[in-house]
């Protein structure tokens, strides 16, 4: 294939290529067997095998990380597995905690530089399969997540190659822009998910003696910094949500990273400004930048709306069968 990707005219515009896939793409449902993987904490995460193989295989496996409030219904990552699947890679998406449907067990629950339970699940995944070579991929916060612990890992890495898409390197500079202009409305679709979601934790667990956080006010949250600050920093012991954005963005990581690695990112992502996106010099010489000027947020779409050929998932394929 075309590595090079170029969207014909009529799906240039990036908002087109950040919601066509989510409003118009129908894909067959798919029977997916569900693992439950406990933590070492006590609580667990939901880990949907597409077709989940036997331990004695070879057949490589590649883990996915969806965004925020992403799962195994966002079409990306359905559209991703079915691609690998036809290609004869096993793949397996670790859901980030309560975000498969069902509440997690902690008070706490997953966020951007929130590395440990990826980890352990992978981990686990060379215990089990010890014939098959493990890759990875990550979306959104999930590709923030990926690059952060890899830069942690260093040569240390389990993962033979990997790939982070659309990622927010820099967070404070993604919680600015999501607040401004017509981000604003990705931002409030995102927070009506999260206060909701904020909002059972607080009829599970007492936040009011945890981190002074009452239910009634979760309803005000409109902004990531508004609720990084009362939720997401304190609940994982962060002093605020400045403090969280800066030790959890993954740009300062990327000079450790020793795993064959492929950034892929658009220069009009609404989601971020081109400020995120790093420079040749603040990354190791085993990451690979593929930058462009167009593909939105987690799009990447070609074709035309009527007939769309999703570049995004070839590319994944292609990445990864250098490695084979």
């Amino acid at each position: 294939m075309n590595n090079q990707f170029n969207p014909s005219f009529l799906l240039k515009n990036r908002h087109i290529q950040t919601l066509y896939s989510s409003l118009f793409r129908k894909i067959p449902p798919h029977d997916f067997f569900i693992e439950k993987f406990k933590l070492s904490d006590g609580d667990f995460v939901d880990c949907y095998w597409y077709n989940k193989q036997q331990t004695n295989s070879d057949k490589p496996i590649v883990i996915l990380f969806h965004g925020l409030a992403g799962s195994y219904k966002s079409p990306y990552i359905q559209g991703t597995m079915r691609e690998l699947d036809a290609n004869s890679f096993n793949s397996v998406l670790m859901h980030f905690r309560g975000c498969s449907g069902v509440m997690n067990i902690e008070a706490k629950s997953y966020h951007s530089g929130k590395t440990d339970d990826a980890l352990e699940f992978v981990n686990s995944l060379l215990v089990e399969y010890k014939k098959s070579k493990l890759f990875a991929i990550g979306y959104s916060l999930g590709g923030n997540m990926l690059l952060k612990l890899l830069g942690e890992l260093g040569d240390k890495s389990p993962f033979i190659a990997t790939m982070a898409v659309s990622a927010p390197m820099q967070l404070d500079i993604c919680g600015d822009s999501m607040d401004s202009g017509f981000s604003k409305i990705y931002q409030r679709h995102l927070m009506k998910s999260l206060n909701e979601s904020l909002e059972q934790k607080c009829d599970m667990h007492d936040m009011k003696s945890l981190i002074n956080l009452d239910k009634k006010n979760v309803k005000n949250f409109k902004t990531f910094w508004e609720f990084d600050d009362a939720y997401t920093a304190p609940i994982h012991g962060f002093k605020d949500a400045k403090d969280y954005y800066a030790k959890s963005s993954s740009k300062q990581f990327l000079k450790h990273i020793k795993t064959n690695t492929l950034i892929i990112h658009s220069s009009d992502d609404p989601f971020m400004t081109p400020k995120v996106i790093p420079n040749k010099d603040e990354v190791s010489l085993h990451v690979d930048l593929e930058i462009y000027q167009n593909g939105g947020h987690v799009g990447f779409i070609e074709g035309t709306p009527f007939k769309p050929k999703y570049w995004l998932e070839k590319r994944v394929v292609e990445y990864f069968k250098r490695f084979i």
